[in-house]
C-alpha cells in the first residue's frame, strides 16, 4: 500500500509539472500582438523584449510576436491562438490588441503598451488607475494640457485648430475630446475632422486644411501608418501639424510633445518580469506612464513652412 501511495504521489507531481509547462522550469513563452508595423509600436515591442531578456535571461524567454496589420479581427485571431497555446503572458501593443486580449482570456496575464487611456479602451466607468483582474500595462499619453499649451506657444496668432483623427480608434476620440476642451478654453475655435479609415484620410485632411490655421493629430495608429498621406496634403497647403507623438511628427508634423516608446516598452517588460516571477500581482499593478516627455520638432517641415521652433525643442533624429 505504501508503495502504491508513493507511486501515485510521484505520478501526480509529474503531471503537475507537465501541466505547468515551461513556466514551472523558469522558462516563459510570451505572446506579442502588435496592431501594425510603425516606428512607435516597433520601439515599444523592442523595449519590452529587451527588458525581459535582461531581467530573466535570454534562455528563459521565448517570444511569439505577430502583427495584426491594423485589423481588429486579426488581433482577435492572434490572441485566440495565444490562449490555445497557453502562453505565460500576453503583450497587447495598442488598443485593439488589448481589447481582443481582454475578451479572450481572464486567466493569462495581459500587459498593454502604447495604449492611451485604459478606461476608454476597456469601458471602465470608475477609473482608479488600476484595471484589476488579469490586466495592467503602460500608457503612451503625453499630458494633453501640455500639448495644448505647446500649440499656443508655437502659434499664438492662430484662430482655428482642426482636430484630425480616426473615428474608429477609441483612444483617438478620447484625446480629441480632451484637447478640444483645453484649446477652447484658450480661445481657439476647434473643429473635428474624423476619417473612418485610410481611404478617407486624404480627402478629410484637405477639408481640414481648408478650414484650419493649425491641425492637431493625436497618437492615432491609422494616422501614424499613413503620415505620408497627410504630409502630401498639409505641406502644399502650408498648414502646420502638431502631433501627439514623434513618429507622426516625423512624417507630417512640425512639432510634438513626445515620449520614448522604447522606454515605455521597457517599463512594460519590467512589469512583465515581476508578474511572471511572482514578485508582483497583476491585479493590483497600476497602469504606468512614460517617465518623461520631450518637446521635439521636425526640422525639414519647419523649414518648408517657415517656422522657427522656440528654444527648448529638440530635433527629431
Amino acid at each position: 500500500m505504501k508503495k502504491l501511495i508513493a507511486v501515485l504521489c510521484a505520478t501526480v507531481m509529474l503531471l503537475s509539472l507537465v501541466a505547468c509547462g515551461s513556466s514551472a522550469k523558469g522558462k516563459y513563452t510570451i505572446g506579442i500582438c502588435q496592431l501594425v508595423t510603425h516606428p512607435a509600436l516597433d520601439a515599444a515591442t523592442q523595449g519590452f523584449k529587451d527588458a525581459l531578456v535582461e531581467k530573466l535571461g535570454e534562455d528563459k524567454v521565448t517570444f511569439d510576436q505577430q502583427d495584426a496589420g491594423g485589423e481588429f479581427a486579426n488581433c482577435a485571431t492572434i490572441v485566440d491562438g495565444f490562449v490555445s497555446k497557453k502562453v505565460d503572458l500576453i503583450l497587447a501593443n495598442a488598443t485593439y490588441p488589448l481589447q481582443a486580449a481582454a475578451s479572450a482570456t481572464a486567466d493569462i496575464p495581459i500587459l498593454g503598451t502604447s495604449v492611451t487611456d485604459y478606461a476608454t479602451a476597456l469601458n471602465i466607468s470608475d477609473w482608479s488607475g488600476t484595471v484589476g483582474g488579469n490586466i495592467s500595462g503602460t500608457s503612451d499619453l503625453a499630458p494633453l494640457d501640455q500639448q495644448a499649451a505647446m500649440i499656443q506657444e508655437l502659434f499664438p496668432d492662430a484662430k482655428t485648430v482642426g482636430l484630425l483623427y480616426c473615428s474608429a480608434e477609441p483612444n483617438s476620440v478620447y484625446q480629441i475630446q480632451v484637447m478640444e476642451g483645453y484649446l477652447t478654453d484658450m480661445g481657439y475655435t476647434c473643429q473635428e475632422f474624423a476619417f473612418a479609415d485610410a481611404n478617407e484620410l486624404s480627402a478629410v485632411t484637405q477639408t481640414a486644411c481648408d478650414a484650419s490655421d493649425v491641425i492637431y493629430v493625436p497618437t492615432d495608429n491609422t494616422a501614424a501608418n499613413n503620415a505620408e498621406t497627410i504630409a502630401n496634403v498639409v505641406l502644399p497647403a502650408k498648414v502646420p501639424v502638431v502631433a501627439g507623438e514623434s513618429g507622426i511628427c516625423s512624417g507630417c508634423g512640425v512639432a510634438t510633445l513626445s515620449i520614448s516608446y522604447y522606454d515605455l516598452g521597457y517599463a512594460t517588460g519590467e512589469m512583465a518580469a515581476k508578474v511572471l516571477t511572482g514578485e508582483a500581482d497583476i491585479s493590483t499593478l497600476p497602469v504606468q506612464y512614460a517617465p518623461q516627455v520631450t518637446k521635439m520638432y521636425n526640422a525639414a517641415n519647419c523649414e518648408a513652412l517657415g517656422i522657427a521652433p522656440p528654444d527648448g525643442y529638440e530635433p527629431i533624429g
